[in-house]
C-alpha cells in the first residue's frame, strides 16, 4: 500500500537519467546526485526533499541499522529527520544531543527503518505485510504517530482469522486498543479457525492464556485443548525440550486449568482427553466422578462452559406468504446480493420450510465475493410446516468487509412448496451494523429484494 499525504503535482519533463537517478535512491544508498543543477528539476520542496531519502549527498549522520550479522548503513540528513521526528529533535539538538556521526540500531530492520525514512523524507506510506509490524515498531520508537496510525489501519484492514491471534499479541505489546478490539472480535467470531492457524504457536504465554480464558470464545473446547497442545508443542521447540506430553503440560503451566474440560462431553473427553495423556491420573478420576457421581470433586479447571457469541438475525422481508404454484426449485438457485456499514461474520441464513406440512429440504448453500466463494456447504434441514425460518450454518463463519457487495446464494431440494417472502427492504438496520440489499444476476429462480428467499442473514457482529 503507498499513499501521498499530499496531492501530487503534475511535473514538468526531466531527463531518462534524472528519473532513473531518482528511483534509485529507493533501492540502495550512498548514490548521489551527478547533474549540477538538480534542484532545478523539482518544482517543489517535498520533491526535492524527497531526492535526500537514502542519499549520501548532503549527508550528516549516517545508521547502522538491523542486528549483527544483518546491518545496512543508512544515510541521514539531520535537519529533516528532526522536523518528521521530535526524538530525532532531541538526539540531534536537544540539550543531550550526541555529537556522534554513526549511530548504531540493532533493534530495527533495516526495511522498516527506511520505510520510516521514506515517510519523513516524501511523505510517502510505502507498507507490506512483511514488514508492516516492524515498521510499526520503528514509528512508535521515533514517535512518529501519523506513520504508526497508518500502520495500524493496514494491519485492521488485513486483519484474518490467519493472523489474529498473532496481532493480537504485538497490538497488546505496542498498546493500541483499537486494534486489540478488532483482533478479539475475528478471535471470537471465527475462533475455530484462529485457533488452528499457524499463528497461533507462535503467540506468548500471556496472549495463549488471554485467549484461554475468553469467555466468548466460539470454540468448542475440543478444539480450544488441540490449539493448546500444539502451542505447547511449538513452545517445546523454543525452549530445547523434546516435545513429550511431560513436557507439554510443563510448558503449558496453570494455563491447562483454563481449558475447560469439565464443559465437554462425557463422550470427548473418555475418547480424547482421557486417552491423551495430558492429564494426570488424580485428575482424569476427579473429571471421571464430575462426569457421573452426584456429590462431583472440586477441580482445578473452569467447569461452566463458554457463552460463546449470540448470532443476530437480519431479517429483510416484512411478511411471507404461499400460494397453491408457489415456490418451486427444481435445482434453480435463488440468490440476493448484499453489503453492510461494518465488518460482520456471516454464519448462515435462515430459510423458510414447506407450506404444505413437514417436510425434509436439502440447501446448497454459498457465499461470494466478485465471484470467488469465501463459504460452502451442503445441509439437510427439517420443517415443521409453519412460516418460521430454519437455520443453516456454514462450517465456520466468514468474514465480510463493509462497503462491499457479497453475494448468498442457495439450491434448494425439495418435493414440497414452501413460503416466500414479501415486503422486502433495500436497508435494514440490526443492532449497530446496516445491511443493503440489492438483486442478483445469479438469481435464476424468481428471488429478488422485493420477494423471494433467504430471508434471514445470521451472523457475528
Amino acid at each position: 500500500m503507498a499513499a501521498e499525504l499530499y496531492p501530487a503535482k503534475k511535473l514538468p519533463p526531466v531527463s531518462a537519467s534524472a528519473v532513473q537517478q531518482y528511483q534509485q535512491q529507493n533501492i540502495s544508498n550512498n548514490n548521489t546526485i551527478q547533474g549540477c543543477n538538480w534542484q532545478g528539476l523539482y518544482p517543489t520542496i517535498r520533491e526535492r526533499n524527497a531526492v535526500m531519502f537514502n542519499n549520501e549527498l548532503m549527508a550528516d549522520v549516517h545508521f547502522v541499522v538491523g542486528p549483527p550479522g544483518g546491518t545496512q548503513r543508512v544515510p541521514g540528513h539531520k535537519y529533516v529527520l528532526a522536523v518528521g521526528s521530535s526524538v530525532f529533535h532531541a538526539m540531534f539538538y536537544g540539550e543531550l544531543a550526541e555529537g556522534e556521526d554513526e549511530i548504531r540500531i540493532p533493534d530495527v530492520e533495516p526495511p522498516s527503518f527506511l520505510a520510516m525514512l521514506k515517510y519523513i523524507y516524501c511523505d510517502e506510506i510505502d507498507l507490506c505485510a512483511d514488514t508492516v509490524l516492524a515498521t510499526l515498531y520503528a514509528a512508535k520508537k521515533y514517535i512518529v504517530p501519523h506513520l504508526a496510525r497508518a500502520c495500524v489501519t493496514f494491519l485492521e484492514t488485513s486483519l484474518s482469522a490467519r493472523n489474529a491471534c498473532v496481532l493480537l499479541s504485538q497490538s497488546c505489546l505496542f498498546e493500541e486498543p483499537d486494534l486489540t478490539q478488532r483482533c478479539w472480535e475475528v478471535i471470537d467470531a471465527q475462533a475455530e479457525l484462529a485457533l488452528r492457524s499457524e499463528g497461533f504457536c507462535d503467540i506468548d504465554s500471556q496472549t495463549l492464556e488471554s485467549i484461554l480464558r475468553r469467555e466468548t470464545l466460539n470454540a468448542k473446547e475440543t478444539v480450544v485443548l488441540e490449539a493448546a497442545l500444539n502451542w505447547a508443542e511449538a513452545e517445546c521447540h523454543r525452549q530445547e525440550l523434546q516435545p513429550t506430553m511431560e513436557n507439554k503440560r510443563l510448558v503449558l503451566g496453570k494455563a491447562v486449568y483454563l481449558i475447560r474440560i469439565p464443559a465437554m462431553s462425557l463422550d470427548d473427553f473418555a475418547n480424547g482427553v482421557a486417552q491423551s495423556g495430558v492429564l494426570t491420573l488424580n485428575e482424569t478420576n476427579d473429571i471421571f466422578l464430575w462426569f457421573t457421581a452426584a456429590r462431583k470433586p472440586e477441580l482445578p479447571f473452569v467447569c461452566k462452559p463458554r457463552k460463546g457469541l449470540t448470532p443476530q438475525k437480519c431479517h429483510r422481508f416484512q411478511s411471507c406468504a404461499y400460494r397453491s404454484n408457489q415456490w418451486r426449485y427444481r435445482g434453480r438457485c435463488d440468490s440476493i446480493q448484499f453489503a453492510v456499514d461494518k465488518r460482520v461474520f456471516i454464519a448462515g441464513f435462515g430459510l423458510y420450510g414447506s407450506s404444505c406440512g413437514s417436510a425434509e429440504y436439502q440447501a446448497k448453500i454459498e457465499l461470494k465475493r466478485q465471484g470467488v466463494t469465501l463459504g460452502l456447504a451442503v445441509i439437510k434441514y427439517f420443517s415443521d410446516g409453519s412460516s418460521s425460518t430454519f437455520p443453516v450454518f456454514f462450517e465456520y463463519p466468514v468474514q465480510v468487509e463493509p462497503d462491499t457487495f457479497y453475494t448468498a446464494s442457495v439450491v434448494l431440494d425439495g418435493n414440497e412448496l414452501s413460503y416466500f417472502g414479501q415486503e422486502g427492504m433495500t436497508e435494514v438496520q440490526c443492532g449497530k451494523v446496516t445491511f443493503q440489499f440489492q438483486c442478483s444476476s445469479d438469481s435464476t429462480n424468481g428471488t429478488g429484494v422485493q420477494g423471494g428467499q433467504i430471508p434471514e442473514l445470521i451472523f457475528y457482529a
